[in-house]
């Protein structure tokens, strides 16, 4: 049985937790439980199993998901292409702590989609604790996509590692919407000459949220690429937080890598922080970071305005096109329409509140 009230926490002091709200959880609160997971898997690859598979823990969350007693396989025969996404839904229940632990073993030359989502029972407190580990033989191809939509009072603590052979392609997306603080370290490792990764997401925060976001590029071959696109919105008193780094190795050369991190904030009492970093030890590459934390364009909206949009939909449209660029970039499943969706929704509520 896990022993939540003797975890070692870190804090908001330690570089990797700075800004976070590390030091608000209480894991006390929460009561151990098994995760319950409902699984679309038109291909006949899912097992679970007892917990096997060795995971890098960075983190004391990390550590505590390998005492998870169970995991979910994803094991793709080589040489196979899955059209029908494989659709993942974890169901949290209030009051509990639950470790979802994913492992996706791509075999070569193969292609799927996976889309896993992390849904709230009933409104409440709760703690989940996921891990994602991929890994991609020889020339595979993987689209991912996680969907945070749990309750505005949950903690989502998680952790993502992928690791690519070469001539590979990868996306690992995220939307995140839900939770009252959500976080994601996310390691995608180009381990393989020719690889190529792209990571997206999208996130709006509102109320009390606060949505934290660190992301490692890791090149550790020549003539990888990855390129990186992030974009949020943040209103009312809600926080976010992106820290990136682009590391290139000593034997990474002729590697094009590159960051950027977009932030709208929509209300007074809303913060945004954006860090890129890079770290690069060899030469021969192409590299770029970009990140921004402002509010809506002005012109953009008296644009819309001088021809007669009122000024709360002149809002909603602004914000609904620079959503658009990663909306665009997710994988093609009919969950990102209901995505979309949801972005409109808190839009209205957000313009309804406004109006005189």
């Amino acid at each position: 049985m896990l022993d939540l009230k003797s975890l070692p926490l870190p804090t908001a002091d330690e570089e990797i937790w700075r800004y976070s709200r590390i030091d608000l959880l209480q894991p006390e609160r929460f009561a151990p439980a098994p995760v319950r997971t409902d699984i679309v898997d038109p291909h006949g690859v899912c097992s679970t199993t007892a917990t096997s598979s060795a995971v890098a823990s960075p983190d004391v969350f990390a550590a505590l998901n390998a005492e998870s007693m169970s995991e979910l396989r994803v094991d793709v025969p080589a040489g196979r292409t899955f059209e029908a996404p494989i659709i993942i839904t974890h169901y949290i229940d209030a009051g509990t702590a639950t470790l979802p632990r994913t492992i996706v073993e791509m075999g070569r030359d193969a292609e799927a989609t996976i889309v896993e989502q992390f849904v709230s029972v009933e409104s409440g407190v709760a703690l989940c604790v996921p891990v994602l580990s991929a890994r991609l033989d020889d020339a595979a191809r993987l689209r991912y996509l996680a969907v945070n939509d749990l309750d505005t009072e949950a903690w989502q603590i998680g952790h993502q590692l992928a690791e690519q052979g070469r001539d590979t392609s990868l996306l690992l997306s995220t939307v995140t919407l839900g939770g009252y603080y959500t976080r994601a370290r996310t390691e995608a490792r180009a381990l393989g000459s020719g690889s190529q990764t792209r990571q997206v997401a999208l996130y709006f925060a509102a109320g009390e949220q606060m949505h934290d976001f660190r992301v490692i590029q890791s090149h550790e071959a020549p003539h990888t690429s990855s390129d990186l696109l992030f974009k949020g919105a943040v209103q009312d008193h809600a926080r976010s937080v992106y820290t990136g780094l682009i590391s290139i190795d000593e034997t990474a050369r002729q590697t094009s890598a590159h960051q950027t991190n977009r932030n709208l904030t929509l209300s007074e009492g809303a913060w945004a922080e954006s860090v890129p970093n890079l770290d690069i030890r060899t030469n021969d590459v192409s590299c770029s970071h970009a990140s921004t934390v402002g509010p809506i364009d002005a012109e953009q909206r008296f644009y819309l305005e001088s021809r007669g949009v009122p000024p709360e939909v002149a809002e909603r449209l602004v914000v609904l096109g620079f959503f658009d660029e990663v909306i665009d970039r997710l994988p093609r499943v009919d969950i990102v329409d209901a995505v979309r969706r949801r972005v409109v929704e808190r839009l209205n509520i957000a313009t309804e509140e406004v109006r005189p």
